[in-house]
């Protein structure tokens, strides 16, 4: 099964007297990389959650932001009077400055940042255990996304590698045709400007052979079959993380196209080699995208 690293995960669960929500997006990346935004109350557990996070989703660009809501209006609260302190002397400055009224200030001042916060500080065991859980659940459904994103991938590949063979399998079909054609054009070029009876044929035939094998691209159409071939068994192997080993792959049929192409001398070859090169570059564009 291929998967992609496209995929979006989102769970949301009230346990006692907190609720935890979870969305976690995931982009196609070369490594892992994450962007994690924690609330105060997870922050010394912030190892453990990028550990998970790596753990199970093992390459692309990550966006996790969870958030913590605390039910309950008997929840005691710290309010930090230093700093709204702080804060209405620097108000009453400015105001002083624009003669606006300060009195109805504290409603707005009480909404600052870092002036009301909760008193516990860090969560407790069995509360970190329950975030887990939910934790889990924003994966599981992440990583389902990308498992059906990576079925069209997969299908989208195969069809892909399945033309380019098409068009290796024709070029099996014109190069016997390409050879016996670049032959008979070296010698009629050397009866119209030499002459049939001013050259030696057994050199002209050591040289064509020469000549031939340079331009011969049979070990060419061998190796890009083997690739393709072997394309088709990493997509079916049950490797979770086969990204990479793909892209290499493609870039191993991609040089066998291009040596196809630059020995071809053939009209009928060079047309299979641009479509086997259209089909390449679809290829590549849909393996960034995998796990």
């Amino acid at each position: 099964m291929l998967k992609s690293m496209t995929g979006f995960g989102r769970a949301e669960q009230t346990v006692n007297d907190k609720t935890f929500l979870v969305e976690i997006k995931s982009l196609n990346g070369k490594q892992f990389e994450m962007q994690l935004r924690l609330p105060p109350l997870l922050r010394p557990y912030e190892f453990d959650i990028r550990n998970i996070l790596q753990e199970q989703l093992v390459r692309g660009t990550i966006d996790c932001v969870i958030t913590i809501k605390q039910n309950g209006t008997s929840k005691p609260v710290n309010i930090n009077t230093d700093l709204i302190k702080a804060y209405y002397r620097q108000i009453e400055e400015l105001a002083g400055e624009l003669s606006i009224d300060t009195n109805s200030v504290l409603s707005a001042l009480l909404r600052l940042p870092e002036v009301v916060t909760p008193t516990n500080d860090v969560l407790i065991d069995t509360d970190f255990e329950d975030f887990k859980k939910v934790l889990q659940t924003a994966l599981t459904e992440l990583n389902n996304h990308r498992e059906e994103e990576g079925a069209s991938l997969e299908k989208d590949l195969i069809k892909r590698i399945t033309n380019i063979n098409a068009q290796e399998e024709a070029i099996v079909q014109l190069e016997p045709n390409r050879m016996k054609r670049i032959r008979e054009e070296i010698v009629q070029l050397l009866e119209e400007h030499v002459g049939k009876e001013n050259y030696d044929g057994n050199r002209l035939e050591q040289e064509l052979i020469y000549y031939i094998e340079k331009i011969d691209i049979h070990e060419e159409q061998v190796r890009l079959k083997q690739h393709c071939q072997y394309f088709i068994e990493l997509l079916s192997n049950g490797d979770e993380a086969k990204g990479k080993k793909l892209s290499f792959v493609i870039q191993e049929i991609g040089r066998e196209i291009n040596t196809t192409g630059s020995k071809a001398y053939d009209a009928d070859i060079q047309k299979c080699v641009v479509t086997m090169k259209d089909e390449l570059e679809k290829a590549k564009e849909q393996v960034l995208n995998v796990l």
